[in-house]
């Protein structure tokens, strides 16, 4: 009889800024379903967006997780610590005639579109250095720095999300070629992500439905890289402000580290979580156990999470009241 192969899943924070509230509940839950159900878990840093790395918050996340009484099996793995993979990745794209240079500026993007972008962070690209007949070295015309895009098919990408269900997203028509390597040189987050899934035994991933576009991409990326299977995604609605956007700095501060500095317990903050997760119906205080014992992904809204005025005094009171 064959063995089964082990489920494994991973944290992976990008030190381009402090986690919030957001970001924990979807932590929280990656976390506790790994741990209900045996999987390994790696903790990866995403740290190859080097502009915007801000010093110490790689450390700070590291902390924050630990604090809301998270584990993992492997890491803490920093992707900068060996860009080998990603150049090996970068090559056989490149061998298989896949990838090609491109010049092109934001405002030069912006310029040639035609049709509404992709996302709201992204626009499509148009083709404007795809080569035709030519050799993709004269793609360019120029010695302006160039990025790595890859061609992308014109055809569906499907796959079944565990929580959002069937999907179908044409990756082409939506952003088109995109970037698999900067003008930095360095691997681009879509890359990077497959490679490493690929190379750490990634089975399952959660994360916010923000990315649900991005998992087409990066099966995308799987075939064309000969990496079998991609893994199984569970897609969750995320946080937002009290204005219907997603949760960040324009809502004021709700990072981890800004409660857990303050004196907030993070009973007090999984309490909030576990609320916000349909595990009671009342703000109550909540140990990590509990959290993970109580979970299920049938008791998750199906919308979005709204973080209220409301939410944020009920933390605030945890360290009045301990003061």
């Amino acid at each position: 009889m064959g063995t089964t192969l082990k489920r494994v899943t991973r944290l992976a924070p990008s030190p381009t800024g402090a986690l919030h509230l957001g970001n924990a509940r979807t932590f929280m839950i990656n976390w506790a379903i790994a741990r209900q159900d045996g999987w390994g878990v790696v903790l990866r840093i995403e740290d190859l967006d080097t502009p915007r790395v801000k010093e110490g918050a790689a450390r700070e996340a590291i902390d924050d997780l630990a604090w809301l009484g998270m584990d993992w099996d492997e890491g803490p793995c920093h992707q900068l610590d060996d860009l080998s993979p990603y150049r090996e990745a970068l090559e056989l794209l490149d061998d298989k005639g896949l990838t090609y240079p491109c010049v092109c500026t934001r405002s030069e993007i912006t310029a040639a579109q035609s049709a509404p972008h992709g996302d709201e962070h992204e626009l499509r690209y148009p083709g404007t250095c795809r080569p035709t007949s030519r050799p993709p070295a004269d793609a360019t015309g120029d010695d302006r720095p160039t990025a790595i895009r890859v061609v992308v098919p014109d055809e569906a990408i499907v796959y079944e999300d565990v929580f959002a269900g069937p999907q179908s997203f044409n990756v082409q028509q939506q952003v088109g070629d995109f970037i698999v390597a900067s003008k930095a040189g360095l691997p681009a987050y879509q890359l990077a992500v497959v490679v490493d899934d690929a190379r750490q035994g990634i089975t399952d991933i959660v994360r916010g439905d923000d990315l649900l576009g991005s998992a087409a991409r990066q099966a995308l990326l799987y075939r064309l890289l000969d990496l079998g299977e991609p893994p199984r995604y569970c897609h969750l609605p995320l946080v937002l402000g009290e204005d219907g956007r997603r949760l960040a700095k324009r809502h004021g501060d709700t990072r981890i580290a800004m409660y857990r500095d303050a004196g907030v317990s993070p009973r007090r903050l999984i309490g909030l979580l576990g609320y916000w997760c349909g595990i009671i119906t009342e703000r109550a205080e909540m140990t990590a156990e509990t959290f993970r014992d109580r979970l299920t992904l049938g008791g998750l809204p199906n919308e979005p999470i709204t973080m209220t005025a409301e939410d944020d005094a009920w933390l605030r009171r945890g360290w009045i009241e301990s003061d």
